[in-house]
């Protein structure tokens, strides 16, 4: 398998989050790594957190599976009620189905880099801290059923 060239790939800060909860991922960058290798009974992406920014909004899978391996840097790993911080070498995983809410925010004042895996069949989940849902069909909708507007950047 060759090695892939992540300079060669597009990277992005894209989310479909809608407003407010947009702003703490602003100043993650990652680049999807499946399409360009061929990978496609899993997802992989090599993600980089700028000082301040969130992998995401804290959330669970209700049908994938996920692990986090750290590259470089450090980050803080938030779950219910606890707080562990990962470092280069350090790997956290995340059993598909288990409502235990989960992301990264990097407190630190440098980059930190990880490849963020995860494999299943993608049917949703929740966000632990907000009234939002995600759904198998990449819609945003609030717990009683009602859809955020679409705001792709």
């Amino acid at each position: 398998m060759p090695k892939i060239d992540l300079a060669a790939l597009p990277r992005t800060n894209k989310t479909g989050y809608p407003p407010p909860h947009d702003a703490p991922v602003n100043a993650r960058w990652y680049t999807r790594l499946g399409p360009a290798s061929g990978l496609s009974a899993f997802a992989a992406s090599h993600v980089v957190l700028k000082p301040g920014a969130w992998s995401s909004q804290r959330h669970w899978h209700h049908g994938e599976d996920e692990m986090v391996v750290m590259l470089a840097g450090e980050a803080v790993l938030i779950e219910d009620g606890t707080r562990t911080i990962l470092q280069a070498g350090d790997i956290a995983t995340f059993p598909m189905g288990a409502a235990n809410g989960h992301h990264l925010i990097n407190e630190s004042d440098a980059d930190c880099c990880f490849v963020a895996i995860s494999a299943g069949t993608e049917d949703g989940g929740e966000y632990s801290d907000i009234d939002m849902l995600f759904t198998a069909d990449d819609r945003y909708v609030r717990r009683d059923g009602s859809e955020y507007p679409t705001t792709p950047r």
